[in-house]
């Protein structure tokens, strides 16, 4: 069977986008989940993109996606948006079973070494779309389909000139609610606290949502502190977390 990884991702496209550094700020800008990282793709990786996708890696198509036939059962669905490498994504499933995860990630290596987590852990209970999130959200879920979302560590875009280019917008937010199912959770963390206070703006202002805290959330419990969130720790960095609940 084919991989089904479609244009915006193959074993070849991991080598970077046009620089948005040089994209004209007068030109009106999408909203975009992700920015096109370079990446060297493993042999594992790789072995695994040729072997696995066809049974956890999903066609980006423009129509409402079934998920009880997506995952072969009913259950609660959790979007998640950038895994990276997947560290944190396996680790919540296998403590989850008896969730469903979609997952949203277009970097090759990353979707390489997500795949070969799951098989490694032998989960069932995810499911990645290597597309845009923005238009899997548009145009592949269903209204209130989802009983979560987790967006963690997204690009902080640290110049002020670029803050724009957030993902947690008021826009963003507005395309999201919708497909939230009422008790849904939308969580973000950020190792940078600008962000951090931009999420708690953002969501905070939007009709529908509570934040779950007084502010900043305590870290789940669910949400393991990864390797790259240690160094941070140990540099004496900051972690934020936000949780906000859809009434």
């Amino acid at each position: 069977m084919a991989c089904p990884l479609g244009p915006h991702l193959s074993l070849a496209d991991n080598t970077g986008m046009s620089d948005p550094e040089n994209t004209p700020e007068s030109v009106p800008r999408p909203i975009r989940s992700f920015v096109r990282r370079a990446g060297r793709t493993t042999t594992g990786q790789a072995r695994a993109l040729q072997e696995l996708a066809p049974r956890f890696v999903l066609p980006y198509q423009p129509q409402p996606l079934d998920l009880a036939r997506t995952f072969g059962r009913e259950a609660p669905t959790i979007l998640e948006i950038g895994f990276g490498m997947g560290e944190a994504t396996a680790h919540i499933a296998a403590l989850m079973p008896e969730r469903n995860f979609l997952c949203c990630e277009v970097h090759a290596p990353g979707v390489g070494a997500l795949l070969m987590r799951l098989e490694d852990r032998g989960l069932a209970n995810v499911r990645i779309v290597a597309h845009d999130a923005v238009e899997v959200i548009d145009h592949m879920l269903a209204p209130a389909s989802l009983a979560g979302v987790h967006i963690f560590f997204p690009d902080p875009w640290h110049k002020a000139r670029h803050n724009k280019r957030r993902l947690v917008q008021p826009p963003f937010v507005a395309k999201l609610l919708p497909r939230l199912a009422p008790g849904a959770t939308i969580h973000c963390a950020t190792d940078w606290e600008p962000y951090a206070q931009q999420m708690l703006e953002v969501l905070g202002a939007q009709p529908g949502l509570v934040n779950t805290a007084e502010g900043f959330a305590p870290r789940p419990a669910y949400r393991p502190l990864t390797k790259f969130e240690n160094r941070g720790l140990k540099l004496g960095h900051g972690v934020w977390d936000v949780v906000f609940r859809r009434i």
